[in-house]
């Protein structure tokens, strides 16, 4: 392998890095502006745009453990912005679903979210959106490939 292919790597990395870095600092400021962690407003967001979510699944689809998910439906569900719902079919099985004030709480604060997102990504255009999509699904996709 040649070293500039070495280097190019390392320096791909470092960038990626420090664009994430600096993407999740400001969102994470705008959450805690708006009194939630990020992974309180990912099941918030989750239970908002899919509706009732069992909470065994939860933590899967937000990337997260699922010893963390009951602590932080605790949270929500304190808050008065979710409630958990029996299975009538299945006792083992609990929905998490949100309730009027967390939709009108987050059809306020969604629409926000998504703006600061689209002002943060201001300096592509959407031809390189497009293409930092594409690249970036496909060095997703090929590193699951790889085997450590």
């Amino acid at each position: 392998m040649k070293s500039e292919e070495l280097t190019q790597s390392l320096k791909l990395f470092i960038v990626l890095s420090r664009a994430y870095k600096s993407l999740h600092e400001c969102t994470i400021q705008f959450f805690q502006a708006n009194g939630l962690n990020p992974t309180e407003f990912a099941v918030l967001e989750l239970l908002f745009h899919k509706g009732r979510q069992p909470l065994q699944k939860i933590g899967n689809k937000i990337l997260l453990a699922s010893g963390s998910i009951t602590y932080v439906i605790d949270k929500l569900e304190k808050r008065g912005y979710i409630h958990r719902v029996s299975c009538p079919s299945d006792r083992r099985v609990t929905f998490a679903e949100i309730t009027p004030e967390g939709e009108a709480f987050m059809a306020q604060l969604f629409p926000e979210h998504e703006k600061q997102l689209h002002e943060m990504m201001g300096a592509l255009n959407i031809e390189e959106k497009e293409q930092a999509i594409a690249l970036l699904k496909k060095l997703g996709l090929s590193i699951k490939d790889l085997s450590y």
